[in-house]
């Protein structure tokens, strides 16, 4: 099974708002996501902060590597200035 089967609605949001073309959601990180929570249904949300959780407790041994791994092609939080936590 594929992180993408994982973690579908984490998915959404790094693969179609947190990635290369993000100008088209916003300039910051804040205003990507705010993008992406008006766009998701209460329901949608509540899933992505669970997968986000769920996430950091299965890959905690390595979350950065991981979570390059995964994502690290679309979006470096480094680059924004926070940490992969």
């Amino acid at each position: 099974m594929s992180k993408r089967d994982c973690y579908p609605q984490f998915h959404v949001l790094f693969e179609g708002y947190l990635n290369q073309d993000y100008d088209h959601w916003g300039e910051t990180l804040v205003d990507v996501v705010a993008c992406f929570v008006m766009d998701s249904s209460s329901g949608g949300i509540e899933e992505t902060l669970f997968e986000i959780e769920k996430f950091k407790r299965e890959n905690f041994e390595d979350l950065d590597g991981t979570f390059y791994r995964c994502y690290g092609f679309n979006f470096n939080p480094k680059l924004w200035g926070y940490t992969t936590a």
